[in-house]
């Protein structure tokens, strides 16, 4: 049996093998609300093979939105819209997962078929946008946003802890935070978006506060036989990559000290002056020294979108879940298809019964 194909259990949840569809926007939703895109979308990740389906980046609040075309989870008719999906992810047998956050700086953005940039100032459908300090992200995101107060922080982490509660009504079994890629909670642990000079910014411990409370207050609403998860940018390639991730593998210590279950490697992306060193798997072996040297659980995507590249990640101790997104798209059924290429016996009881059923009977003629 293939590590790929091994069971995974974390707190009372257990995943059928260690392929997981990482949140992918979709920018299909209105006011926030999921439609039946969604629904026929994820139900069809649901039922392809993966272990762990997990809901695109959902807002925890309208300013938290990336573009106007982004789910939210800070209304109770949100929440409602999303019940059904969870319950059918799982009812085609793998957990439902969803990703919580607040874009920051980078929001009020325009969907990346239509511009990827920030809504013009003078368009109706755009909305001011707030982060630790007044520094803009630059290049195609040109909005300077206006500095958080410290009331605006505790508000946003009340906003996390009610879109969790919300979260876990609707019947999602996975809760991942989304600290990462030049988002409001990677901007906070940021240098080169926090500028602050109060206790949320200037050395490490100040820095890390916003997550590290956000993470604590999300802590008290979600079940502990449920795990919570983050996303987190550990590296930015920057040229500072040494000093980053060993500020980001400490704080990675404190997210399990803390309650965090495991943590999803990935790029920082809070400067696009970043050289990011695009290559098959290449997040792989920085997650596994984040996993050794912090002693928590990790998953990573980017590059990884073979059979071959996947069981090897988890084989090799670097990966205990992967992500495997892009490649999800082109195939649903990507898990039953590396099944096949793995060599593993009756792959196709890799799907759901009806599905497994039937293959297996034309497999037999």
């Amino acid at each position: 049996m293939s590590s790929l194909f091994e069971p995974f259990k974390l707190k009372d949840v257990t995943l059928r093998n260690r392929i997981a569809v990482p949140p992918m926007c979709q920018y299909m939703a209105t006011d926030g609300v999921a439609n039946d895109w969604h629904r026929v979308h994820l139900a069809s990740l649901g039922r392809g093979g993966a272990g762990l389906v997990i809901v695109e980046a959902t807002a925890v609040s309208p300013e938290g939105r990336i573009t106007p075309a982004c789910l939210g989870l800070w209304n109770d008719g949100q929440a409602e819209a999303l019940a059904p999906i969870a319950a059918s992810i799982k009812a085609a047998g793998a957990v439902p997962g969803i990703q919580i956050g607040h874009a920051g700086r980078k929001a009020s953005a325009n969907r990346p078929w239509e511009g990827d940039d920030h809504i013009a100032e003078d368009d109706p459908r755009g909305w001011p946008t707030i982060s630790p300090s007044a520094v803009e992200f630059g290049a195609h995101l040109p909005k300077v946003p206006r500095a958080m107060t410290l009331e605006d922080i505790a508000r946003v982490r009340s906003d996390f802890v009610a879109a969790a509660r919300r979260a876990r009504d609707a019947g999602f079994e996975w809760l991942e935070l989304h600290f990462a890629h030049g988002y409001l909670g990677q901007s906070f642990f940021s240098v080169h978006a926090n500028q602050r000079t109060d206790s949320y910014g200037g050395s490490f411990e100040n820095r890390s506060r916003f997550l590290l409370e956000t993470l604590a207050a999300v802590r008290e609403v979600w079940p502990e036989r449920l795990p919570l998860t983050a996303r987190f940018g550990v590296i930015e390639f920057d040229g500072r990559d040494e000093q980053t991730l060993a500020e980001s593998i400490e704080l990675a210590h404190k997210f399990k000290q803390r309650g965090l279950d495991l943590l999803s490697v990935s790029v920082g992306f809070s400067t696009p002056t970043a050289q990011v060193p695009w290559a098959p798997a290449f997040l792989a072996p920085i997650a596994g020294r984040v996993r050794n040297e912090a002693g928590i659980p990790v998953a990573s995507a980017w590059g990884i979108d073979t059979p071959q590249l996947a069981d090897a990640a988890v084989r090799n101790g670097e990966l205990d879940l992967v992500m495997v997104g892009r490649a999800h798209l082109a195939n649903p059924h990507w898990s039953y298809h590396a099944a096949r290429t793995l060599g593993i016996d009756r792959p196709s009881w890799v799907l759901p019964a009806p599905y497994a059923h039937w293959l297996e009977r034309y497999a037999a003629g």
